[in-house]
């Protein structure tokens, strides 16, 4: 694996898969005498990523009509 000339390098598919490294996943390089690990934040992300986990996961058959009604109901 070659070093491009602005500093980057690909991490290849399969760690990013097996990691869950997507666009924008902030990582970390942690130093260990003359080594160094890429690693993965924890608890930290875009809010646009955290929402991606949720979408396509409601399975109430209402239409917005009605959730709009439920939230906005004098209760």
């Amino acid at each position: 694996m070659k070093v491009t000339v602005k500093g980057q390098v690909t991490i290849p598919q399969h760690i990013r898969e097996k990691l869950g490294i997507t666009p924008s996943t902030e990582v970390d390089f942690v130093e260990e005498g003359n080594r160094v690990f890429l690693v993965k934040r924890k608890g930290e992300g875009t809010a646009a990523r955290k929402f991606a986990k949720l979408r396509g996961i409601a399975t109430v058959k209402m239409t917005t009509e009605e959730i709009l009604a439920l939230t906005r109901s004098d209760r």
